[in-house]
């Protein structure tokens, strides 16, 4: 398979995973859980979940001091990130906050083409207008309601951390794998959970008591947190910072599936008008950044000519 194409698969995955965070998230507040403490279970089990892989494949769990301090950075800014998004849901629908939150791949384009002098592409800025094209369509209220300006900050806040979380990935000079590296980012973000949850009275961490509960706390440390972080290192790391962020433009089209077919919500013509913008928006930059035609049929070419030479001796 193309390595490119590889990536786009894997930023493909990674977008959606994370988009079922809501999921998760709403079905444990109606248990009354609070959001410090559904965000420790996700991270502490999911580091459980990698560090147990780890030890079974007996992979050294060193690490060196500078190592250990940019992975320490990584776990609090995914810890802010995550948890600015989850006191968000308190404030707006998760739906609305999983679009809003897409406003991180322009963060991503505009710190990378002002510190990194990457250029901006004519097909990247297309992209970026249609997607945020798209997005606007989805949060739209067709009762003209006003969202919550805490709801919305915080979402900005989340968007910028993770942003900046995946240019420290790209940039960084970690050689570890996706999941070492993930597991340690794991332990930093429970960390700062638990750092927060210390602050005051209404953030103390709560005891999971039901099998529903642990069963959508699982959930959460499984799809969303591993499969989405690992799947997200490989994509940047094949493809690039931008082009995985852009692609996260399947996250909130995630979210608004979710809220469709779990919690019947409305699927209007507005809502299908963006879901196709996004869709659109994303095929633009596989079609224009990711794919190299000339050597993927070069490539193709060149397998074809061996399969004939192997099985009907064409010469």
């Amino acid at each position: 398979m193309n390595t490119k194409f590889k990536g786009i698969i894997y930023g493909i995955v990674a977008a959606i995973s994370y988009g079922t965070n809501p999921l998760g998230a709403l079905s444990l507040y109606e248990e009354g859980i609070n959001a410090n403490s559904v965000l420790f279970y996700r991270f502490s089990l999911a580091a459980i979940i990698l560090g147990g892989i780890l030890l079974v494949q007996k992979k050294s769990l060193s690490v060196t001091k500078k190592e250990l301090a940019i992975l320490a950075g990584l776990g609090i800014l995914f810890g802010i990130s995550s948890l600015t998004l989850f006191t968000s849901f308190h404030y707006m629908d998760a739906g609305i906050a999983s679009t809003l939150l897409f406003v991180y791949p322009v963060m991503v384009a505009v710190i990378m083409a002002v510190f990194f002098k990457e250029k901006i592409s004519a097909v990247t800025a297309a992209s970026i207008a249609l997607a945020l094209a798209g997005i606007g369509l989805l949060y739209q209220n067709d009762g003209g309601t006003t969202l919550s300006t805490t709801g919305v900050i915080l979402v900005m806040m989340s968007s910028l951390t993770y942003a900046i979380y995946i240019i420290v990935v790209n940039k960084s000079s970690l050689l570890l794998s996706s999941v070492k590296l993930t597991f340690y980012v794991l332990i930093f973000c429970m960390l700062t959970i638990a750092a927060h949850s210390l602050t005051n009275q209404n953030n103390h961490l709560q005891l999971l008591t039901t099998p529903s509960m642990w069963m959508w706390a699982v959930m959460l440390a499984l799809v969303p947190t591993i499969i989405s972080l690992i799947m997200m290192v490989k994509a940047v790391h094949i493809i690039g910072s931008t082009p995985t962020a852009i692609m996260g433009a399947l996250e909130p089209l995630t979210a608004v599936i979710i809220g469709v077919t779990v919690f019947g919500e409305l699927f209007t013509a507005r809502l299908a008008a963006g879901i196709i913008m996004i869709l659109i928006a994303v095929l633009l930059i596989i079609a224009g950044k990711s794919f190299e035609p000339k050597k993927l049929v070069v490539s193709i070419n060149s397998n074809a000519k061996r399969v004939f030479k192997k099985y009907f001796r064409w010469k």
